[in-house]
């Protein structure tokens, strides 16, 4: 995956919704890495810019990017279209995915394929004035998740009660939480019980169905998780307060917020935001090297 393209050479091709049913297919045929291989294909990627590792990596991870996708398919948006759009966020990922950093790529690539379908749900909504906020886009993507958590299932407009809690909640006006819900009104969402074919045979989740994990990759696999979870929060305690706020609130949470927000926190400009957040980053992969190298030097229990 050269700088300029755009699709590695094994990637099956989507054609549009008639061709759906055949990719979710494909793209389950593509086998899923271990740790140790996915660890190996992206150095080689990182230090050699080989093509086919990125290829790799980039079809082990496409059932992720379909799962991914079929969360926003209440927007009124083609589901291929959306699975297209993810797929070049997961390729971004790849791109700039760091192994050394000690996360696998599905964690990382996660972010990346919701922000490159967010981006195309917002330009394909053309909604007047929506998305100039990071409030705004927080309003677009969690008004169907409150809306389900109050038990607010109407089509119509929302009560006075859950306008207020939602505005609340999201941090916009009520006027706000009233107009989007109205523009959202109109699409409905589909069920992934929905039959594939005319015959009523087939539905479309049998094709999402996560693979059976051998019991001991999932012992090994959560080991793995519960050590590096505990390495970064040892980590974590060596910044100071604000930087591992900052830190936190930019790059270890599922809606990272923006230089903007924090620099208000803050009382400071967005630059010095960000040069606290680069500092604070690499003090936290010195001391992750630094922890997991004492641990080596440690006899065994």
């Amino acid at each position: 995956m050269a700088e300029g393209s755009n699709v590695p050479a094994t990637m099956p091709t989507l054609g549009g919704e008639a061709g759906l049913n055949r990719y979710l297919s494909e793209i389950r045929k593509f086998p899923m890495l271990t740790p140790e291989q996915e660890y190996m294909l992206a150095k080689r990627y990182q230090q050699h810019q080989d093509s086919d590792a990125a290829a790799q990596l980039v079809t082990s991870h496409l059932r992720l990017v379909a799962k991914i996708a079929m969360g926003y398919r209440g927007y009124g948006l083609p589901v291929s279209e959306l699975i297209s759009e993810g797929n070049i966020g997961l390729m971004q990922g790849v791109k700039k995915f760091d192994p050394d950093r000690g996360f696998r790529l599905a964690t990382y690539a996660m972010w990346w394929i919701r922000a490159s379908i967010q981006e195309f749900i917002l330009r394909s909504w053309s909604l007047v004035k929506l998305g100039t906020t990071a409030a705004q886009k927080k309003l677009f993507f969690n008004l169907r998740r409150m809306k389900n958590n109050l038990a607010a299932f109407e089509d119509g407009d929302l009560s006075p009660e859950h306008v207020a809690k939602i505005a609340t909640d999201l941090g916009v006006t009520e006027e706000e939480v009233v107009s989007m819900n109205r523009r959202m009104s109109m699409g409905g969402d589909a069920s992934l019980n929905v039959p594939m074919r005319e015959d009523g045979e087939g539905q479309w989740q049998d094709l999402l169905q996560d693979d059976t994990v051998l019991q001991d990759e999932r012992v090994a696999d959560a080991q793995e998780r519960d050590h590096r979870h505990a390495l970064l929060a040892e980590a974590m305690e060596r910044l100071n307060d604000r930087e591992r706020d900052i830190l936190t609130r930019r790059r270890l949470t599922d809606e990272p917020e923006t230089l903007e927000e924090l620099s208000q926190t803050y009382n400071v400009s967005r630059e010095r935001v960000r040069q606290i957040e680069v500092r604070a980053f690499e003090k936290l992969q010195k001391a992750m090297l630094a922890i997991a190298g004492e641990r080596k030097l440690l006899p065994a229990n």
